[in-house]
């Protein structure tokens, strides 16, 4: 790994880690009285341990020009991981939140692991650490093949996936400590959010010199999803993180917005993120991945480009639905649900386009597992979008506000179209990556699909049946005219659901634990074979190389 660097890209990686780990040292004295400190001296840490990792081979001789003339893949690779790593730690968090609603005393009577604590280092856990490497790792297989061109060099994309796991190390060390700005999906503080930014704009400047260097003239569809993802996601942090510190030492900041305004720029950020990162980016992926798969071009490439601006529209208006019956006006609020109804025409569109893409090819969706992962993600992401549009009407969020059905809408597009077409992914990928022919078990594959769709149905209808029975009680009046229902009475009635929603977690857990299993033993298996020839029919070599189907 860092013997394919240059000398120059070396002494470029060890120059920038000492500067990183100078400004660790430099927190961690600062912030020694508070939390601060702590994260210093992580970051302190991990600068040093760059350095040590790149000094291990930083006499090794030059890497040849021979290698501008392959696509640069280690960081894809590593990207793999990274994912699987981040997937099976968030999930367990997951199972273990879900629990606590079952049986609260697992906490075992630590602050660390309460609730409130432990729930965002399970959502920053899967979507940021699962899913950001996933798309970080996918989006560089993608974008050198569909433009036949090269990462432009070979530092700034493992600046990119180092600097972004080192964001969420710290996200989730923060919260198990209690460092929190208590804004859904962006609770890391100020000086982690400095961070991604840096991070982030690398990650976009290698997306434009790429696409400058294409020898490929058309940009495919898959670029177009990706570039969305990494604009408005970089657009989206940075507003919704305007805040001021209280001091250098201190982790503490204050959002330069407040009351009402703060809440419709974290809900134009929240639901943008479910958007952007959740959704576009995996879109990206699908219209990659799927074709490539299936052996079919995409059924329509013009319905993906309708579909991707009216995505891209729509959508920045819709974050005002999750603000329904409070103090935000109710033209904002009408605005959102409006937005939100028309935004299924869109997302029907990329569902179906995928849908539509597997005919002729429903043979392979019975066959193989990797498919059908990618196949029920479309069938998810359909039945996803109709519920978020559904539940935006203003008479429909009367009744689902603040109730589980949210949770059970969520984690329908969480578990069914994220995790799904990223397992469909990456199995397609490892084998591409290690140069094997398949996976080390296909049986594996099909054991992790049939307990990612059980998991998946078990949690969904769990918390539909329980959000809905919530709804109808916390609004059932009596005779008198006062409630029927205590709060507590709700609780008692979720307690069977939320034990149904634990099992549904742990199947999936498990089936994260086989996917990851199944890649190191394909990784392992890859060492003992030819590197030559194995049926590796998507790394051409960069000369002269002719696009494949889904291209």
């Amino acid at each position: 790994m860092i013997a394919a660097l240059t000398v120059a890209e070396r002494q470029r990686a060890i120059s920038i880690s000492a500067l990183l780990a100078l400004c660790g040292f430099a927190m961690a004295i600062a912030g020694r009285d508070d939390l601060f400190a702590v994260h210093g001296a992580i970051i302190l840490l991990f600068g040093l341990g760059c350095i040590g990792l790149v000094m291990s081979s930083y006499f090794a001789p030059e890497p040849s020009d021979e290698r501008l003339t392959r696509y640069y893949d280690d960081p894809t690779r590593v990207g793999i991981v990274l994912s699987l790593g981040w997937a099976v730690a968030g999930m367990f968090f997951g199972v273990w939140v879900a629990a606590l609603l079952a049986w609260p005393d697992l906490t075992f009577d630590a602050g660390w692991a309460s609730f409130g604590r432990l729930r965002p280092v399970h959502t920053s856990g899967v979507i940021f650490g699962f899913g950001g490497n996933a798309l970080i790792a996918t989006s560089f297989h993608v974008l050198q093949r569909t433009t036949r061109a090269r990462l432009p060099d070979q530092f700034s994309p493992w600046f990119v996936l180092i600097g972004y796991n080192l964001f969420c190390v710290l996200a989730a060390t923060g919260y198990l400590m209690g460092i929190t700005q208590s804004k859904e999906y962006a609770e890391p503080e100020w000086y982690a959010d400095i961070w991604l930014v840096i991070v982030w704009v690398t990650y976009f400047l290698i997306y434009i010199r790429t696409l400058q260097r294409r020898k490929e003239p058309h940009i495919y569809v898959a670029n177009w999803y990706y570039m969305a993802f990494i604009l408005v996601v970089a657009v989206l942090h940075i507003v919704n993180n305007l805040a001021v510190p209280i001091s250098f030492g201190e982790a503490k900041s204050y959002s330069l917005f407040s009351g009402v305004q703060d809440a419709m720029t974290q809900w134009w950020y929240g639901h943008n993120a479910v958007a952007f990162f959740l959704t576009s980016g995996f879109l990206g992926m699908m219209y990659y991945y799927l074709p490539k798969r299936a052996g079919r071009p995409i059924y329509s490439y013009r319905l993906s480009i309708i579909s991707f601006w009216g995505i891209t529209f729509m959508y920045m208006w819709a974050g005002s639905h999750h603000l329904h019956y409070t103090a935000l006006p109710q033209w904002v609020q009408t605005l959102g649900m409006t937005f939100s109804v028309v935004l299924l025409v869109p997302s029907w569109a990329s569902a179906g386009n995928a849908l539509a893409t597997l005919n002729g090819a429903w043979g392979k969706v019975r066959d193989d597992a990797t498919l059908r992962f990618m196949m029920v993600a479309a069938v998810f992401y359909g039945l996803s979008t109709f519920e978020g549009s559904f539940m935006a009407i203003r008479a429909v969020n009367s009744l689902s506000h603040y109730t589980d059905w949210t949770v059970g809408h969520v984690h329908a597009g969480a578990l069914g179209w994220v995790a799904m077409i990223t397992f469909g992914s990456l199995y397609a990928l490892v084998p591409w990556m290690w140069k094997v022919e398949r996976m080390y078990s296909p049986k594996l594959i099909e054991v992790h699909f049939w307990l990612a769709l059980a998991g998946t149905v078990i949690y969904v209808f769990a918390m539909w049946n329980s959000g809905i029975i919530q709804g109808l009680m916390w609004r059932t009046y009596n005779d008198s005219g006062t409630l029927a229902y205590s709060f507590i009475d709700s609780l008692v009635a979720m307690h069977p659901y939320y034990i149904a929603r634990t099992v549904g977690g742990l199947l999936f857990l498990i089936g994260a634990i086989v996917a990851s299993y199944n890649v190191w033993m394909t990784i392992r298996m890859s060492r003992s074979q030819a590197a030559a020839g194995a049926g590796d029919s998507d790394l051409p070599a960069l000369q002269g190389a002719a696009l494949q189907a889904g291209e």
